[in-house]
């Protein structure tokens, strides 16, 4: 049975207050986490499957153009190899992800250097990856194609523009204005775990383990892609390591393995090099950000101004977002926003953790310091002045609002000093001293969502739904709801996840994973407490559960009479979602130190305040808060892709060239939870947390590198040359 609920107004009953087991919310342990770290947890490329070979992809080295020939005979006869796939399907039909489709090319078209044109199938890794090398591969390639994005002719993404009032005006008239252009590079989603596939079939039936983040949406995906139905699919991501939004969609290696499989008769397996996940899966773009800010005496904003200009190969629907929290972060009248695209012909920009304000939060949030330098107010303060009422451009009231909260807690725990922000304050030997803020914001989105829950007869608890995690925390949050709502402890509760047998869940993306499937399992268990009230003549909200028990003392295994008792809910967001503006808010502070001869910055101390709804597992959500500083400090001081201008191959294509922040850059991080309940964004009061970890706190960085040694920067990352350039004498 299926009890469906469609949400088109606030639910604040804030039901699962009421319950009585104690478990929701608790900073408990990950259920799986002693399999992940004993080994015992399998990831994609890890199930033993009988009589598996293996796949490696080649890659294109040209810029555009079309393959003319592949020689199978140069490799067929070399030691182990079985055969060569070159299916059109294999580079024509894989999506990069969900919102960020592959162009539907003609056979044999080559887009980016390094796009996958063919695989080398054989009986070990070693000989399939010798082979691969030696795959004789002829090309027809095409002159003068664009791959800087500062050099062709962008185009107008009309949907993001907004003009409101005269900015220019606002600008000319302004006591204080600012106005400034910020350039980010390009970043990668650096996964620990690299894009795999395992494919067998049986008959016309196909299963696939898969490193995937949307089981629910990737399905449909390879079923377009192989031309078959779905009901033939099988696809299995029980765990995932790690994805950022670069497993969203199913990738080349996925619709390769299913090729090669159904060619050679018997399994295969794809796993991406580490070299190839950078090169072919997605980036998130560069950008080029001008930002005019334009405020009266007391520094309220009358005008704001946000231009960005981002990149992607032709053909792509996908835009970084780079706007999408400058809609309604801050106020002012007059308003004037932009998003351009280059066409260029690097490989795919597409979905990276935070896509939007991972790097328009760090221009906006650097520019709003700049304003507070030029207005002489505390930056802090700044932000309280500029929290709107409501949507600035909709009119649309917020679902809630923290980021006030935010500020003031954060920055009382911190330590914030509110005197005098000038410059070069404070110096220990080589070392300048300097802190920073800025605000955040994400978004918060939510999506339809299944779950079946079974009460089953001995009082245990079964949770199933195709749902994944990536490692933040889905199966011990789902356990903890279902848990609370059935008055049971977790290890009572069995979480199955990652297989598209169980119902379709949302996916992990766009942080709205746990609050849409956990949505979908709180309907269900309500479901079946609505039952268990029946029987013993109660309503729903009289009935007390704890430890397998009702209030009165009835065991759940009574109640049961020996029969599992299965519902499924199935959640679907309504008309609520233009009812409201719904975004997690958050304020990161950072103290740095910048070394005074080598313009090397050392992140001493750093905290993050964030407020998304009602916290489900402090622990779990203290480790994402975590990960996304983490990230923030990449994103300011380490992170960027780099492309040869000749033919735009990606030059840094691993962890040895791409640096992401190891140990010793990260300090130890303070998370402050500031809860609330929003019973707009969801019925179970949650909103995203993953991802606003991360927007806005490079900002902190940069402008704590202002106050230490002067260095005002406008380039991300902020590495020592940069810092050093921009030192005064």
């Amino acid at each position: 049975m299926t009890v469906h609920f469609k949400q088109n107004e606030p639910d604040n009953s804030n039901r699962l207050d009421g319950m009585k087991q104690g478990v929701l919310g608790k900073p408990l342990p990950r259920i799986e986490g002693l399999a992940k770290v004993t080994g015992t947890a399998p990831y994609a490329a890890e199930y033993p499957i009988d009589d598996c070979a293996e796949g490696v992809l080649v890659t294109a080295t040209i810029t555009r153009g079309e393959v003319t020939s592949i020689d199978r005979t140069s490799v067929l006869s070399m030691p182990g190899v079985i055969a060569v796939v070159d299916d059109e399907k294999l580079c024509t039909r894989a999506a990069q992800g969900t919102a960020n489709e592959a162009p539907m090319q003609g056979p044999g078209q080559v887009c980016y250097w390094g796009q996958p044109i063919a695989l080398v199938v054989a009986e070990s890794f070693e000989q399939a990856r010798d082979a691969a090398k030696h795959l004789s591969v002829e090309y027809r390639e095409d002159e003068g194609a664009p791959v800087d994005p500062d050099a062709v002719e962008p185009e107008e993404q009309e949907d993001e523009t907004v003009h409101q009032g005269d900015l220019a005006h606002a600008m000319a008239e302004a006591a204080h204005s600012v106005d400034v252009t910020y350039t980010t590079k390009g970043h990668a989603s650096a996964a620990m775990e690299p894009h795999a596939a395992i494919a067998e079939w049986d008959g016309d039936k196909l299963t696939v383990h898969a490193s995937l983040q949307m089981l629910n949406y990737n399905i449909s995906e390879l079923a377009d892609a192989l031309d078959i139905e779905e009901e033939n699919i099988r696809l299995i991501s029980r765990f995932v390591g790690g994805g950022f939004g670069s497993k969203l969609g199913i990738s080349e290696e996925v619709v390769a393995a299913a090729l090669a499989a159904k060619q050679v008769g018997r399994p295969v397996r794809v796993v991406q090099s580490r070299q190839q996940v950078f090169q072919t899966v997605m980036r998130r773009s560069e950008t080029t950000q001008r930002l005019r800010l334009a405020a009266d005496s007391d520094g309220t904003l009358t005008g704001f101004g946000h231009e960005a200009l981002v990149s992607n190969l032709p053909g792509e629907t996908f835009a970084e977002p780079v706007l999408q929290s400058s809609h309604f972060m801050y106020g002012g009248e007059n308003r004037e926003l932009m998003l351009n695209v280059a066409r260029i012909h690097r490989m795919t920009a597409g979905s990276v953790r935070a896509p939007g304000e991972a790097v328009g939060m760090p221009a906006l949030e650097g520019a709003m310091d700049v304003l507070a330098e030029k207005a002489g107010i505390d930056p802090v303060e700044l932000r309280l002045r500029n929290i709107p009422e409501k949507n600035p451009e909709e009119g649309l009231p917020f679902s809630s609002h923290k980021l006030a909260e935010c500020l003031k807690q954060g920055a009382e725990a911190f330590g914030w000093d509110r005197a005098s922000r000038k410059p070069r304050q404070r110096r220990e030997g080589e070392w300048w001293i300097g802190t920073g803020m800025a605000g955040a914001a994400r978004v918060h989105n939510i999506s339809e969502a299944k779950a079946r829950v079974t009460l089953k007869a001995d009082g245990t608890a079964l949770v199933e739904t195709d749902m994944t995690d990536i490692g933040t925390g889905t199966y011990t949050i789902l356990a903890q709801i279902a848990g609370e709502m059935l008055g049971l402890d977790t290890e009572q509760v069995l979480v199955e996840l990652g297989d598209t047998r169980h119902p379709r869940g949302p996916g992990s993306g766009g942080s709205w994973g746990a609050a849409s499937i956990g949505s979908a399992v709180y309907i269900a268990c309500k479901a079946i407490r609505e039952e268990l009230a029946a029987k013993i003549g109660a309503s729903e909200e009289e009935l007390d559960l704890r430890e397998g028990k009702t209030a009165s003392g009835e065991a759940l295994t009574d109640l049961l009479e020996g029969k599992d008792l299965a519902r499924e809910g199935h959640y679907e967001p309504g008309d609520i979602e233009d009812d409201y503006t719904a975004s997690g808010f958050g304020a990161f502070f950072a103290e740095v130190r910048v070394n005074h001869y080598t313009g090397e910055t050392r992140v001493d101390r750093m905290l993050g305040a964030f407020g998304f709804g009602r916290v489900l597992n402090a622990k779990t959500a203290r480790s994402q808060c975590i990960g996304g500083i983490t990230w923030s400090i990449g994103v300011a001081l380490t992170e960027a892709l780099e492309f040869d201008p000749r033919d735009g191959h990606l030059v840094n294509c691993d962890l040895a060239e791409y640096h992401v922040p190891v140990h010793r850059d990260v300090p130890d991080l303070e998370i402050v939870l500031v809860e609330e309940r929003d019973g707009a964004a969801s019925p179970i009061q949650a909103k995203g947390i993953g991802e606003l970890g991360m927007c806005g706190g490079a900002a902190a960085i940069a402008n704590a590198i202002y106050n230490a040694c002067g260095a005002r920067l406008y380039d991300y990352p902020m590495t020592p040359d940069r810092v050093l350039a921009a030192m005064p004498d």
